[in-house]
């Protein structure tokens, strides 16, 4: 199927297919798609269980270009499986990484130094449950060796995660979103380490309602995210609007582009450890009350305020490092 890249810019990111979104963020035409669906490289696991499969195995990955960037992809369908995390479709996530990081190093040693406006960027657009439960231990075990790969790709080749399709990025998968130098997400976008439905199962409901969809929003949300400080940019629901954020960033040194990042050093470990402690101290019960105490008002206002308006009145958690 011909995909047609201008249309792609006003398409819906939440309702793109893994594969539009790996082609409409990369410049026009320059997409390569690594181990596609003529691969047939499907999870054995599935096909020993009697489960469909994909000839992908739900996941996107291929190399294209933005300016003079060589720009590594990821993209995770979530109508396969949830997007959760497999055998194969993780190691296709893993060793893309680590293409990335190996051009780096080739350039590095065949230049001495790479230039800002060349440097290599790697590219994971979130759409994912978790690690598949029908191939936990290989997926857990793809899952380690993105997040070892992760670590590698620090202050040589900047990692963005993208968040807006119809899963958002969860368990395992939350892990790697929040690992990232930049997180960038539209109003779908969600964020988080455990599900609604396994919070309930282990608190009790009236502690954490899963059928309540406004308390799901607030808690794991963009928005929240955002004044968490978990979210960097907030934007419009296009591909088109995630490629121009992601233009705009990708030529600044890596010395600014790893400010953001979330994890990764004893000072980040301490600063996030600071709102786990401000949470019990106050007794939160609610996102909404941790939003009033950075300073925004009308907090009920908030999940449906439209999103200009939003970012012109919005207080965010401040950042120390």
């Amino acid at each position: 199927m011909k995909i047609n890249w201008d249309d792609l810019q006003s398409k819906s990111f939440y309702q793109a297919t893994a594969r539009e979104r790996a082609y409409g963020i990369v410049d026009k035409d320059t997409f390569k798609e690594f181990l596609g669906p003529r691969d047939k490289m499907t999870s054995p696991h599935l096909l020993i269980l009697g489960e469909a499969v994909e000839f992908d195995d739900g996941i996107t990955v291929g190399v294209g270009k933005i300016k003079k960037h060589p720009v590594f992809v990821i993209s995770q369908e979530g109508k396969f499986v949830g997007g959760a995390l497999g055998e194969v479709n993780g190691a296709k996530m893993a060793y893309t990484m680590k293409l990335a990081l190996r051009t780096y190093e080739k350039m590095k040693e065949k230049y001495g130094n790479v230039p800002d406006d060349r440097k290599p960027i790697c590219i994971v657009s979130f759409d994912s449950g978790g690690v598949r439960l029908h191939e936990a231990n290989a997926g857990l075990l793809m899952h380690s060796e993105s997040m070892e790969t992760i670590w590698q790709l620090q202050n040589k080749v900047p990692y963005i995660a993208l968040t807006g399709s119809t899963i958002g990025a969860y368990g395992a998968q939350g892990f790697v979103c929040l690992s990232a130098d930049v997180v960038i997400a539209n109003d779908f976008g969600r964020i988080g380490l455990t599900g609604p439905e396994v919070i309930q199962q282990e608190v009790g409901k009236d502690e954490f309602d899963a059928s309540d969809r406004a308390l799901i929003w607030r808690t794991m949300g963009a928005r929240s995210k955002y004044i968490l400080g978990d979210v960097d940019y907030l934007i419009k629901d296009t591909i088109g609007a995630f490629r121009d954020t992601i233009v705009n960033i990708v030529d600044e040194p890596m010395s600014k582009i790893s400010k953001t990042r979330k994890v990764g050093s004893p000072q980040l470990v301490e600063e996030n450890l600071e709102v786990v402690k401000l949470a019990a101290e106050k007794k939160i019960k609610d996102s909404k009350d941790l939003w009033r105490i950075y300073g925004n008002e009308n907090v009920d206002e908030i999940p449906e305020m439209p999103q200009d308006k939003f970012l012109s009145v919005v207080k965010r958690r401040p950042r120390r490092h």
